[in-house]
């Protein structure tokens, strides 16, 4: 069997390819591409593989961009780098990913759901595409209203630090220190907020990539962040979202 890689990440190509190599020896990487203009272009010159693992967000575009310009494809197991809750839509859907950095048993499985989709006649995933791609082009909040007095402001998500839970109230601390409560919940946030820039490190704090200026290791598997503005409280990232926290700074 033929397999492409396209990946923009030239040691995450190479780690997959090994990887691949390692698992499936009967699967042969014919080509590796690095974007969407030379994932479209090898695909009007060349035969259609069996497989094609595909990075989501390339330096030119998505990576769907190039399965769109074809009228049929074969099965794809995608790479991302964005963090568990913006992949979770995936699990939903029934399709294959990788998370990078790529896991040797992720592989393995992603590559045993392959076999049985050979099995199976190459049943089309068409429909879990296009709920795939809704997921990556989903419109997040931009910006929050605010009541201050009798007057209500507008902040950009930009302006916004980090969001905090306390004694049942959520508010916003913006970069130039000042505090507003709002009317939303730390699961509301982790819905509407764009999982890139903002991240849910425990129950009570969801932060901005800005926010984060320093990360200490802590007892128990834990970090310890300290934030910008400054915040009082210990700022800790709990065990279980540690990983994934890791991942979203590409630490």
């Amino acid at each position: 069997m033929r397999a492409v890689i396209i990946e923009d990440e030239e040691f995450a190509s190479i780690r997959l390819s090994k990887l691949v190599q390692e698992l499936a020896p009967d699967i042969e990487i014919v080509t590796s591409l690095n974007s969407v203009e030379s994932g479209s272009q090898w695909f009007s010159d060349n035969l259609m593989p069996d497989l094609i693992f595909l990075d989501i967000q390339l330096n030119d575009g998505y990576g769907f961009d190039i399965l769109d310009g074809l009228v049929n494809h074969p099965p794809v197991i995608f790479t991302t780098a964005y963090n568990e809750f913006a992949i979770r839509g995936f699990k939903y859907n029934g399709l294959d990913y990788l998370l990078k950095p790529i896991v040797k048993n992720d592989l393995k499985v992603a590559l045993e759901k392959f076999e049985k989709n050979v099995t199976n006649n190459g049943r089309s995933t068409s429909e879990n595409l296009e709920h795939l791609k809704q997921l990556f082009h989903k419109e997040y909040k931009h910006r929050f209203m605010v009541k201050v007095g009798n007057q209500f402001r507008s902040f950009n998500v930009e302006d916004i630090a980090y969001f905090k839970s306390h004694d049942g109230m959520i508010c916003l601390h913006t970069h130039a220190g000042q505090s507003f409560p709002i009317e939303y919940t730390i699961d509301q946030l982790e819905n509407i907020l764009n999982p890139i820039h903002f991240f849910r490190i425990n129950r009570k704090f969801m932060v901005s990539v800005q926010a984060v200026v320093e990360i200490h290791s802590y007892f128990n598997s834990r970090l310890l962040l300290k934030l910008l503005p400054k915040e009082e409280e210990q700022v800790i990232v709990s065990r279980e979202r540690t990983t994934n926290f890791k991942r979203w700074l590409d630490m």
